[in-house]
């Protein structure tokens, strides 16, 4: 690791897309890190993005950034079909890894990455960078502090109208598309972070389209004790984009897009009694590589705030919800 008068983590980015430039360009942002190279499947690519977000180091495929000595932290942006590869492939270069979520395409895969980097004691975290977000991070000091009591019912959704383009990730079951995993997987995160990842029961409902995919569903968790969490999800529709959660003494309300919210607010028994606004200027990928960097820094292999046992029990949890709707991706038995 580079010092210059605090931590710094030299980011090696995997991928050069839509999400690697967001991330990228976010990284100015970051306290604790920097964008040092980037890796491509061509020599033009590599280039053209380095050039456009200041990398000084841009290499034509992935095995030559995984290698570089200097790259401290892989990120990996790739579609999620590729994770397990990707992700194997940084750890087996002794990187600490920070992989887009979906993590992988389901929970064979992903317990497969995590016994490796377990045992050969490398960081490893899902980019669930709504975890990171100042807003939810309120929202887990109001809950922690008791704030509305006893916590009884979550709901969130999340849900966009996508353009018609069945040959583009979303709708490509080539691609891993569909909406549990690509945006269902944020209020299942949510509701986890809430009331645990293993529910008691689930139930579930969906509309499977014309490409064989997931375009839109509503879930039902259980976790006994009267508490339960209404999700829903959607690439072929328009949702909300809300979370409410609700206790026996308050309940709060997180607004705007659940991806990515500017502000939270908390009622106690009726009245509104603390508004949090975010005023920062970066997008918000830039906390997610912030807790890598102070993850990192303290000798840690995995975060506290996203660990490897919640993600397991997530993606088991996205494998049980598909298995009722009999959804299987190209390659999976």
């Amino acid at each position: 690791m580079t010092q210059d008068n605090a931590y710094k983590v030299k980011w090696g980015i995997l991928s050069t897309g839509w999400i690697a430039h967001m991330f990228a360009t976010d990284l100015a942002h970051a306290s604790n890190g920097i964008a040092y190279a980037v890796g491509s499947r061509s020599q033009e690519s590599a280039d053209e993005f380095a050039k456009n977000h200041g990398i000084p180091v841009a290499y034509a495929t992935y095995e030559e950034l995984v290698n570089d000595p200097e790259v401290d932290a892989i990120y990996i942006g790739t579609p999620h079909p590729f994770h397990k590869e990707n992700a194997l492939l940084a750890l087996r270069a002794g990187k600490a890894v920070l992989c887009e979520k979906p993590f992988t395409v389901n929970s064979g895969e992903l317990e497969e990455v995590v016994s490796y980097a377990r045992e050969h004691k490398l960081f490893l975290m899902e980019a669930m960078w709504s975890r990171y977000i100042p807003a939810i991070v309120k929202v887990r000091e109001w809950l922690a502090s008791g704030r509305i009591g006893e916590v009884r019912l979550v709901q969130a959704d999340l849900g966009f109208k996508a353009d018609w383009n069945p040959q583009g990730r979303l709708l490509n079951p080539a691609l891993g598309g569909g909406s549990l995993l690509d945006v269902g997987i944020y209020p299942i995160s949510f509701a986890s972070m809430v009331l645990g990842p293993n529910p008691e029961g689930v139930a579930s409902t969906v509309h499977i389209g014309e490409t064989g995919v997931d375009e839109h569903f509503s879930l039902l968790l259980s976790y006994g004790g009267g508490k339960a969490a209404s999700l829903s999800g959607g690439v072929r529709l328009n949702l909300l984009e809300e979370a409410h959660v609700f206790g026996t003494e308050g309940h709060i309300i997180v607004k705007g897009t659940l991806v990515n919210p500017k502000s939270a607010e908390l009622y106690v028994n009726g009245e509104l009694a603390e508004v949090f606004e975010d005023s920062r200027e970066s997008v918000g990928y830039s906390f997610e590589a912030e807790e890598v960097g102070r993850c990192l820094e303290a000798g840690l292999t995995e975060s506290p705030v996203m660990p490897l046992d919640e993600s397991l029990a997530i993606m088991r949890l996205l494998d049980q919800i598909r298995g009722q709707w009999g959804l299987k991706y190209p390659g999976e038995e």
